[in-house]
């Protein structure tokens, strides 16, 4: 029998009743599923397909990664919808495409909420379904009007947007304001010295990579020359909150324990957790446990440290008894990037580690690298382990939780996949639209992959990433040319045609 997908038909006491759609003439299949489980997804930034051991790294040791993708499902063509951070972020919460909306490109740390707190999030339906929801790490997504006193209470945010429990960055950890805030209050601030922001000029006295480049225990490649904070250079500008500033090799313990004590909180009913990590993003700096761990550098380390973290937190999970009924979902936001603005020899360090695996491009990029991202699914007891070749993507998550808890979707864009992310299914997307964070889209339908003529250099210097630019359409095989190296565009006008017109 072919499953096409599955629909909720209703909840039974003991927890949710799933069906599976077939042609006519099939018998119906209704499967029980447990009660309905807390969801985790951990999201890394930056991190490449080929970064992990369960992808195909050998350079890079990631057991306890390797050993959730053993234990659960592992998909081949998992995508974000974005090659850069605040697009793919704000698909994932609101399930709706980036492209659609100019505004939605990667912000400055002042910017104003791109999220309406009118409209339902993702979050925000797990909220009304009887989660408590919290987000640990990095938000990225704007906060309040634009004209934020840091000193007072900051929204809307998070917590207007339907988290329960925010403790967040404000953007990047390579932009200022380099502060945590828990629930809209930034954490350790002194009254006696308010904090200022700034993205346009400098402030009186406060010293800058650009002026005063001894002082960095980081150098610069390119950009990041503003306000120097622990002996590293920031995007922007800032003066006050000395004590509330963070200490980048201890972020990690910093949001790990806020993690873990959202999940001891709330044990006893449904939660949501959303956690950032903020590896491998640059600057990256990791904990002194960590430093030298990969062989390959700062970036290498970090990714160890990562590993670290997802190992710890599903310690955590079991100690606490919440393992077997807790789903978990591990990806990237994006593509990777070596060189992305500060010299820790990332590209020299690298050696023979391919973070984009079999592919082209990387983060920023049209080319399959910059959205294709790993994809781990893990809910003990209830799924079997296995590999995937379901098409998913992580706009389709508000769908499917909307469908694991007999919700309404609250994405326009949004597809529910649950049968493929249960394991139930191989069939997940017909088709995604997907960009490379400044509204330069491609599509891809099965297993086909087509770019639009866009005008432009093949490559972007600063970071030296293949952009996917061509003043020629470009169609690729993704099953047999998984490098995008034979452009099949001249013999198939008939598909791209056909691709067009998934862009709407």
């Amino acid at each position: 029998m072919r499953i096409h997908f599955t629909q909720v038909v209703g909840i039974a006491a003991s927890g949710l009743l799933i069906q599976t759609s077939c042609t006519p003439k099939e018998k119906i299949v209704k499967t029980q599923a447990p009660k309905r489980p807390n969801i985790v997804v951990i999201l890394a930034d930056d991190l490449g397909y080929g970064d992990l051991g369960c992808y195909g790294a050998t350079k890079i040791k990631t057991p306890n990664i390797d050993r959730m993708a053993a234990g659960g499902l592992r998909f081949n063509h998992g995508y974000c919808t974005s090659a850069t951070s605040t697009p793919s972020r704000f698909a994932l919460l609101t399930g709706q495409y980036p492209w659609r909306n100019d505004r939605i490109r990667v912000l400055p740390g002042d910017a104003p909420l791109l999220i309406d707190p009118a409209k339902t999030t993702m979050p925000g339906m797990l909220h009304n379904a009887g989660y408590t929801t919290g987000i640990v790490g990095k938000w990225h997504l704007g906060l309040g009007s634009g004209q934020v006193d840091w000193n007072r209470q900051i929204g809307p945010g998070p917590n207007q947007t339907g988290f329960d429990y925010a403790y967040i960055m404000a953007a990047t950890n390579d932009r200022c304001p380099t502060v945590f805030i828990e629930n809209g209050t930034v954490v350790g601030l002194d009254p006696a010295d308010p904090i200022q922001v700034s993205y346009k000029q400098n402030f009186p006295g406060e010293p800058t990579g650009k002026e005063f480049p001894e002082r960095l225990k980081m150098g610069l490649s390119q950009g990041h020359a503003g306000t120097i904070v622990n002996g590293i250079s920031r995007i922007g500008f800032m003066k006050g909150g000395t004590k509330a500033r963070w200490t980048d090799e201890f972020m990690v313990d910093t949001f790990l324990l806020k993690a873990e004590k959202f999940i001891e909180n709330n044990r006893s009913k449904p939660f949501f957790l959303y956690y950032a990590l903020h590896e491998p993003h640059c600057p990256r700096v990791p904990s002194p446990r960590f430093v030298g761990s990969s062989g390959l550098g700062p970036r290498g380390d970090v990714i160890v440290e990562a590993d670290w973290v997802v190992g710890e937190f599903l310690k955590k999970l079991g100690q606490l008894g919440l393992d077997q009924n807790t789903l978990v979902i591990f990806t990237s936001d994006n593509g990777p990037v070596l060189d992305d603005g500060y010299a820790d020899q990332a590209a020299v360090l690298n050696g023979t580690h391919t973070p984009w695996g079999p592919m082209r491009g990387g983060k920023y990029s049209l080319l399959e690298a910059g959205t294709h991202i790993p994809f781990l699914v893990s809910w003990p007891g209830h799924i079997t382990p296995g590999v995937s070749d379901a098409l998913v993507c992580q706009i389709d998550l508000a769908a499917s939780f909307a469908e694991l808890t007999g919700q309404p979707n609250p994405g326009a864009d949004s597809q529910s996949i649950l049968g493929a992310l249960l394991g139930k299914s191989q069939l997940g997307r017909s088709s995604l639209v997907l960009d490379n964070g400044s509204g330069k889209t491609l599509v891809r339908e099965n297993e086909w992959v087509m770019i639009p003529a866009y005008p432009g250099v093949p490559l972007m210097k600063d970071v030296n990433i293949e952009t996917g630019f061509s003043p020629e359409i470009q169609l690729y095989n993704i099953k047999t040319d998984p490098g995008q190296r034979n452009n099949q565009a001249s013999k198939n006008h008939e598909m791209i045609e056909k691709m067009k017109l998934i862009i709407h």
